[in-house]
């Protein structure tokens, strides 16, 4: 077997810290360092082409971008007690905010100036403590770390099938690699400020590699090749030359994908379970480190060869044998795999899979998602890979019926059909199967990896929603923000179902900042938490609707500044990153007698600064909450009283992990929950529906979705009312002529007395809320109250009746 030999790239932290800005701002010229790790050729698009268009527009604005600024440290501390306060008792706000006047006055101003030293120079404060947070951390990454997106089925019905759908995705995926190794990209902007492109630099060729202090992210800028799994088993071949030009039209893919199927056919599924290397890659880090020192124990083995070749690779095609029917199933198949035993083997799609990478994955009915490995780029990143790459397919089918239609791409490759074979220099276009010696250790510890990975993906769950009633145009049209209208039915949602408000997190990403990557947004406010309990109470609709205005434009207004880099989280964080690295340097001594480098750190930094990344494991989920590793030796230095509190705890443990990440190129978006307790939930906000995808680890999922799917029926039965309130009866009667009779309704609705009498009798098929129907909402409110009389309150019915006797009563009573 012939393979191509990969030397290892440097790791992210080391290109982070080789291309540090000087200290200068008017020297500042971040792109540089980018574009540096560009040959030539790729930095110059080829004048051959004959396309009209600006080199180097990708990276472009980064000189002029601002750093990512440190906010005033009494600011930071008033909001993280802002954000506790909803969450927290009486007695709970009052240590906290002792606490927090103790930081203030005392530790607090010593770790600001010491991390304000540490940014000096530094393209961003928080960066290489983030990228720490994610490499640092120990468990597997599948479920915990990696998200999926779902992609909509391709439009043209005779490309929704396996083979042809991947070679479409794989040739537009291509095509967007030109673009960014060009710098033909066109930069991101929001509201035409231009947005960070650094991530687009790390998003192909680039790997999570385990060592035995944490992981490293390689990249090789210059990887030409895709790697192919298809039942558990590898293959490889290139389809960039080195100038970044396709050497393979759709129909070679075609025919090379179809050629991988069919030689992958002839192995029985059970046995290619049995060398599925890619399950190692879900293992625990530290265990998948090992036995990758295993595979590399000779440098020169055909293992260490197989594994460069895959570390390497542009990224991971995934072909599964599976078509998963529901929307449930096919989220589950894109962020984990199906775990399916046949005679004590598994055969599921979980061995079809390699987390360390960036992987598309399309299953034998065509249809298709990504699953990327997240510690160098957020959603919003690979959203615009996604919809890219979906868009590119669908023009490039025009294309083939109108030669004039429009392109994406500011240039396009050589036809490769029309090019000499010699031009594409030193380059493998027939497929090659990837044999690996199957060593005994190797074996075993491919058995136990995978009953490991069948019980993770059976502890987990998921459950969708693709909302039609409606989405953003209808929300929009009633005066509110869309994001913050779906934010507080996740809360009232949850709240109908377990009667209290939970710690809920949602990213707001900051890449108007050089290097930027996400602020948390704590949603939950006094606002919302008020707003629930109005909801489910016996109140009017229009003081419901009041109360959700108010919600959600606490949530707009907290979601602008944390846009701003303006929050609380992540300063907080880099400050507690700063005390940690300051322990560490007591014990610099024990610290490298364990392997690590004499400063402490699990991930080279600058020998020169004042403070660096934390040496300890960190738990960082999906919604970047992160806490100490309990398997991490506590530091023997007091630790400040504000990280000791109940309430940094609180912070740092979400129960509902949200972000709001899509557009109409994706079906649904997701990850898995952030804590054993919670949920994972990834939305889309589209013009006219809203697609959710729940994940927990068992917790009543499919109610939830129900509740949301109630929740979203009887607010907007609830803003119909209120509008209709404000037309004249005249106008009102008028509608009202145009709407069908229904079934008279049982029980009493929930509305103010001054209702009309004919408005009970409209959108009827809106109520209900499961176990805990809306009309059930008085009574639940009232059996959390503290007083006993009003927990021994009777059933609604008894309430109504006792309503109207006590009315009649006062009346006669009166007359």
């Amino acid at each position: 077997m012939t393979v191509r030999i990969f030397t290892m790239p440097k790791s992210l932290n080391e290109s982070l810290a080789n291309s540090q800005p000087p200290v200068s701002d008017a020297g500042r010229s971040s792109p540089k360092g980018i574009q540096q790790s560009y040959s030539a050729s790729q930095r110059e698009p080829l004048a051959s082409h004959g396309a009209k268009h600006q080199p180097g527009i990708t990276f472009a604005a980064q000189d002029n971008l601002p750093r990512l600024p440190i906010p005033e440290l009494e600011s930071t501390l008033k909001k993280y007690q802002d954000v506790l306060r909803p969450l927290q008792s009486k007695r709970e706000q009052e240590d906290t905010s002792a606490a927090a006047q103790e930081f203030l006055k005392g530790e607090g101003l010593e770790l600001e100036a010491r991390l304000k030293k540490y940014a000096t120079g530094k393209t961003s404060y928080i960066e290489q403590f983030w990228y720490d947070s994610y490499l640092n951390f120990d468990n597997p990454v599948v479920l915990n770390l990696n998200p999926f997106f779902l992609l909509e089925d391709d439009p043209t019905p005779a490309r929704n099938n396996q083979v042809t759908r991947a070679a479409s995705l794989v040739i537009s995926a291509l095509c967007f690699v030109r673009a960014v190794r060009k710098e033909e990209l066109p930069p991101d902007t929001l509201k035409e400020t231009p947005l960070c492109m650094y991530q687009y630099s790390r998003l192909f060729g680039t790997a999570r590699v385990p060592t035995e202090n944490g992981c490293q992210i390689a990249q090789d800028s210059g990887a030409k090749h895709v790697v192919v799994l298809c039942k558990g088993q590898f293959y490889w071949f290139d389809v960039l030359d080195d100038n970044a030009d396709l050497i393979m039209t759709e129909k070679d893919m075609t025919l090379n994908l179809q050629v991988v199927v069919d030689d992958a056919e002839e192995t029985p599924i059970q046995e290619a379970a049995k060398s599925a290397l890619g399950v190692l890659s879900t293992e625990n880090r530290k265990i998948w480190s090992g036995l990758r020192d295993v595979l590399t124990r000779e440098e020169d083995s055909n293992n260490a060869d197989c594994l460069g070749i895959v570390d390497s690779a542009l990224f991971i095609l995934c072909l599964d044998y599976t078509e998963p029917r529901t929307s449930a199933q096919l989220c589950g198949n894109m962020l984990c795999g199906t775990s399916e035993v046949v005679k004590g083997v598994q055969v599921g799609t979980c061995t079809n899979r390699w987390y360390d990478k960036m992987q598309i994955i399309v299953c034998k009915n065509g249809s298709a998602g990504i699953n990327f490995e997240h510690t160098g780029v957020d959603g919003h990143t690979v959203l615009r890979f996604a919809s890219d790459v979906y868009t590119d397919t669908i023009l490039r089918f025009a294309k083939s019926i109108n030669g004039q239609a429009p392109s994406l791409w500011a240039s396009d490759s050589p036809d490769p059909s029309k090019r000499d074979p010699d031009s594409f220099g030193d380059v493998s276009t027939t497929p090659h199967k990837l044999e690996w010696d199957m060593l005994p250790e190797l074996s075993t510890a491919l058995r136990f990896a995978e009953t490991r990975l069948a019980d993770l993906i059976q502890q987990n769950e998921f459950q969708t929603l693709e909302f039609t009633g409606y989405g953003k145009n209808f929300m929009t049209s009633t005066g509110f923000s869309p994001d913050a209208f779906v934010q507080m039915a996740f809360q009232a949602a949850y709240y109908g179902l377990y009667g209290r408000v939970e710690n809920v997190y949602e990213p707001a990403m900051t890449k108007v900042f050089l290097h930027g990557r996400t602020e948390a947004i704590r949603a939950v406010s006094p606002e919302s938490a008020d707003f629930v309990r109005t909801f489910w109470g016996e109140n009017p609709a229009p003081q419901k609707v009041e109360a959700l205005r108010k919600a959600t434009q606490k949530h707009t207004a907290h979601t602008k500044e944390c846009a701003k880099a303006l929050g609380q989280d992540r300063h907080l964080y880099a400050l507690y990153c700063v005390w940690q690295r300051a322990v560490d340097e007591e014990g610099a001594e024990a610290a490298s007698s364990n392997g690590m480098s004499s400063n402490g750190y699990s991930s080279p930094v600058d020998a020169d600064s004042e403070v660096g990344s934390p040496s300890r494991n960190s738990l960082a989920k999906e919604d970047h909450s992160v806490s100490p590793s309990p398997h991490v030796k506590q530091p023997t230095q007091q630790m400040p009283a504000l990280f000791a509190d109940s309430g940094w705890d609180k912070i740092n443990t979400t129960i509902i992990s949200t972000s709001n990440c899509g557009n109409p190129a994706l079906r649904q978006f997701g990850f898995g929950p952030s804590s054993a307790d919670g949920f994972g939930i990834g939305y889309i906000i589209k013009d006219d529906s809203v697609s959710i995808c729940a994940s927990s680890k068992h917790r009543q999922t499919k109610r939830f979705i129900d509740a949301l799917e109630s929740y979203f029926l009887e607010i907007r039965r609830l803003l119909k009312l209120t509008q209709q309130k404000s037309r004249s009866p005249k106008a009102s009667r008028a509608r009202e002529v145009e709407r069908p009779e229904v079934m008279p309704k049982r029980g009493r609705a929930i509305k103010g007395e001054d209702d009309p009498v004919d408005d009970v009798k409209e959108e009827s098929d809106d109520d209900g809320l499961g176990g805990y129907g809306f009309f059930d909402a008085g009574m639940l409110l009232q059996a959390l109250k503290a007083s006993q009389e009003e927990k021994d309150r009777p059933s609604e019915k008894a309430i109504g009746n006792a309503r109207r006797a006590v009315g009649k009563k006062l009346r006669l009573s009166d007359y």
